[in-house]
């Protein structure tokens, strides 16, 4: 398949009682109303027949297994569509799980939000069989037990995809109409099946969804970042013969070639109606749900901000869950349940921070916000923020090496103002002790005391504490908190190609031809920063916050000492003034 060498490393092999394996069943059973995987999980609310390691072969011979939940009058005479969940973590019992092993309050969600038969990140058969869905969960290449090695999120996902979605059209029970949902993983590998355009696919839903590995996961702004999915991979992947090794594959050559290009899908090639969910505070899926929305050319697309954490919109707010089954009623039962003409294209949400919930589900004509006003503010003396440029040449100076050492800029506002979009940071820089520097970016909120405010990701309700300072630092993560937009810029990777950029706010950078610093050479960097939706009282302060180290909170304790970045050295210069006019720009709604 890929026309490049890949780096494959060892992973465990599927244990019996570990992660929700098994073994391998291969045997159909009923469960019956008011079935329950455990005590405290939600029970069954009707009968459902489960076909345990069906046999699913692809286009080379690789055999792949899928787990099938349906209706039990599922027939030839009474056909259902079919919802895929495509994704390496297992396709069984583990949904659960995963979130008590590895989250903070559960995110907000309850035991009883959950049946037990949903894979993580992946939709609950609970909630979908009972309204005529199959939902199929597959172990894809090299996962569990599934021929071959493991390939994520690329070229070979999307020819297995297209091939088990065309084999499972034509399975009796099934009315011919696929379609694919899912969160992370199981989002991101929706471009990648519906670039290639199977003619069963008939609708996706991917939530919350990188759209380009590279740039937006592993090596964002230049920058490897790799730590997560190993934690992930360690904790989550089994099979029999290994997997991808993306961190050999940056170490082998660190700049983008076509083995990362082919992590880069065309989203410009689907053709079928798209439901997308996007959330501000996700550290790693925000830009890829906005360039799959922006970039989609099928007429029938809507995307919806959430103010919640990914895993807490999809499994614990029903109206999201009762929003999805009008969504595929629509295409995948092919029911008019008035689902175009009542549902907005965009749904924004506004985060307020503090103890305030944010305002959500506000409809909007597209995205970027047509009405948008994109304002400059220069950085000047006195660590201010101000309308024009500055007059002189200064500078300020923090220690790259020290995650407590930042250049601080600040901005008050002297009435209500909403920043909707994608703000950019434009710095002139410069690092005498080093042939290049790695640059971290972060807009924060102040309330009126200049104190910096944090937004809760899911409901206050939904957890224990009822504020910040109840909350223990090490639950504190970026899962839970979220302090604000992200980006990051490696010096030597600053070239823009303004052709392809997302938007003039968003540059895309090539990352192909290393550009380093001569001795105190000043660069000027234009930075990308996450898109954001923020409220702001009066009195109440926008901060921006450059620094040498990544400001966010790493999300679990056996990666929090990787994301020390070690390439910095010494000193970084930001300068401004009338020779070099750093300044953000701001997205005024």
């Amino acid at each position: 398949m890929p026309n490049f060498d890949i780096f494959y490393k060892p992973i465990s092999a599927p244990t019996i009682g570990e992660n929700g394996y098994r073994g391998f069943l291969s045997f159909t059973e009923i469960l019956p109303k008011g079935w329950k995987y455990a005590n405290s999980s939600k029970p069954l609310p009707t009968d459902i027949l489960v076909e345990h390691d069906v046999e699913v072969r692809v286009r080379d011979g690789c055999k792949l297994y899928a787990d099938v939940y349906r209706p039990v009058n599922s027939s030839r005479d009474n056909p259902v569509p079919a919802i895929l969940s495509w994704s390496p973590f297992g396709k069984k019992f583990n949904g659960m799980h995963f979130l008590q092993s590895m989250t903070p309050y559960n995110v907000g969600i309850k035991d009883t939000d959950l049946s037990g038969l949903e894979k993580f990140e992946g939709p609950d058969p609970a909630t979908f069989v009972p309204h005529g869905f199959a939902v199929v969960n597959i172990d894809p290449r090299g996962v569990g037990d599934s021929d071959g090695l493991i390939h994520i999120m690329g070229e070979q996902e999307g020819e297995d995809g297209y091939d088990a979605i065309e084999y499972l059209a034509k399975l009796e029970w099934c009315n011919g109409r696929i379609g694919m949902a899912g969160n992370s993983h199981l989002a991101v590998v929706q471009w990648f099946i519906a670039q290639l355009q199977p003619p069963s696919l008939k609708a996706i839903a991917p939530w919350e969804a990188c759209s380009d590995l590279f740039r937006e996961q592993f090596v964002r702004g230049g920058v490897y970042s790799g730590a997560f999915y190993d934690h992930i991979t360690s904790a989550m992947f089994r099979g029999r013969q290994g997997m991808e090794d993306f961190g050999e594959m940056y170490r082998r050559d660190p700049l983008a070639n076509p083995y990362w290009n082919s992590k880069r899908p065309d989203i410009t090639k689907i053709q079928v109606p798209t439901y997308l969910t996007a959330s501000f505070n996700s550290f790693l899926h925000t830009m890829g749900s906005i360039r799959g929305y922006m970039d989609i050319q099928h007429a029938q697309k809507w995307i919806r901000f959430s103010p919640f954490q990914e895993w807490h919109d999809q499994w614990a707010v029903d109206a999201c869950q009762k929003d999805l089954i009008s969504f595929f009623t629509r295409y995948l039962h092919n029911v008019h349940n008035g689902w175009e003409e009542q549902t907005p294209r965009v749904r924004m949400s506004i985060l307020r921070f503090g103890q305030m919930d944010a305002i959500s589900n506000v409809p909007e004509d597209d995205f970027p916000l047509p009405r948008t006003v994109y304002k400059s503010f220069y950085l000047a003396k006195n660590s201010l923020l101000q309308h024009k440029v500055p007059d002189g040449d200064n500078f300020v100076t923090h220690i790259s090496k020290d995650p407590t050492s930042s250049s601080i800029f600040t901005l008050v506002f002297k009435q209500r103002t909403v920043l909707t979009g994608l703000p950019k940071a434009v710095l002139y820089m410069s690092c005498p002790g080093s042939d290049d520097m790695d640059v971290y970016v972060m807009l924060r909120k102040l309330d009126t005391s200049g104190k910096p405010m944090h937004c809760l990701n899911v409901p206050w309700s939904s957890i224990g504490p009822d504020s910040f300072e109840e909350i223990p630092e090490k639950k504190a993560t970026d899962l839970l908190v979220y302090k604000g937009p992200v980006g990051i810029l490696r010096a030597s990777h600053r070239e823009v190609d303004n052709h392809r950029s997302l938007h003039e706010n968003y540059p895309f950078h090539p990352h192909s031809t290393p550009q380093k610093l001569q001795p105190s050479e000043v660069v000027k960097l234009e930075i990308g920063i996450f898109a954001t939706s923020i409220e702001f009282e009066a009195g109440e302060a926008l901060q921006l916050q450059i620094s040498g180290q990544l400001l966010q909170d790493a999300s679990f304790d056996a990666i929090r000492d990787e994301t020390r970045n070690h390439h910095n050295q010494g000193l970084h210069h930001v300068h401004f003034g009338t020779k070099y006019p750093s300044h953000i720009v701001l997205p005024f709604v």
